[in-house]
């Protein structure tokens, strides 16, 4: 049993694809678990609250190898104890490719949800949590890089989790967690909210490091930061990993850095 004192509670569900979302010669069963469950997780969080549970499913044919299965296993529960959550059940069934599917639950702890529809003109735009590290880390993949700070950063992302809830509580109007991209889930408070997101590229680049190209900042996806807006009467109480990278302004719903518009990041039927 999942308690629920709030008397609601979040759910959010998320699939991954062998082939198509990882693939087990650049991370380990481990690896793959522990992303599952932090994408997932780190959902929740977007929404303000405090991840409580993961329900997992898992299709597989009849050769996958027992090891693989149990470093799901292992990696799925590692990184529901950095979220502070359990895994609570699930299913398992034959099929002919491999596919995670995760489950998370949170409880809002009496707080209202956070949406992607309260983004004001005048309040600012705040990102927590890493930008273009998981990106970086695909493209040296794809180079023939197998290790180091960058590709880790890919393989096992680093959601602020404790932050949403914090976020939330310090009035945060809008929030989404960066999983496509930070172009792209901004895009999607722009277009829910009917406002423009200004952004600061020398503010973005706070929240990179070396070796993370300025496009992959608002393009790349995957290291499931929380970015959303806060009046700018609370910025003050904003805690140290909440960086403010723009401001929210009237006009037509679209995300652009230094003035220019962008775009980018995943597209689950285009890519």
């Amino acid at each position: 049993m999942v308690p629920a004192p709030d008397g609601r509670v979040v759910a959010t569900t998320d699939l991954l694809v062998e082939g198509r979302h990882f693939r087990l010669d650049w991370s380990s069963p481990v690896d793959v678990g522990y992303k599952a469950a932090a994408q997932n997780l780190a959902d929740v969080a977007a929404m303000g609250a405090r991840p409580t549970a993961l329900l997992v499913g898992l299709v597989a044919p009849s050769t996958l190898a027992v090891e693989i299965a149990e470093g799901f296993a292992d990696g799925l529960r590692a990184g529901a104890v950095a979220g502070r959550a359990l895994v609570v059940g699930g299913d398992v069934v034959r099929g002919n490719e491999v596919v995670l599917s995760v489950t998370a639950l949170g409880d809002l702890e009496g707080q209202e949800p956070v949406l992607r529809s309260g983004a004001r003109p005048g309040h600012v735009v705040v990102v927590a949590g890493r930008l273009g590290w998981s990106a970086a880390g695909l493209r040296l993949l794809q180079d023939g890089v197998r290790s180091g700070r960058l590709v880790d950063a890919h393989r096992r992302p680093a959601p602020p989790y404790v932050l949403g809830p914090e976020l939330a509580r310090l009035g945060a109007s809008s929030l989404i967690d960066v999983s496509d991209g930070l172009a792209a889930d901004l895009g999607h408070i722009a277009s829910a909210s009917g406002v423009r997101l200004d952004l600061d590229l020398d503010r973005l680049r706070l929240l990179g490091t070396d070796g993370v190209r300025d496009e992959e900042l608002w393009s790349g996806g995957e290291d499931h930061a929380l970015a959303g807006t806060v009046p700018a009467e609370f910025v003050q109480q904003l805690p140290p990993a909440a960086v403010v990278v723009g401001t929210v302004r009237a006009g037509r719903p679209a995300v652009t850095v230094d003035g220019s518009p962008v775009t980018g990041g995943w597209d689950h039927y285009r890519s």
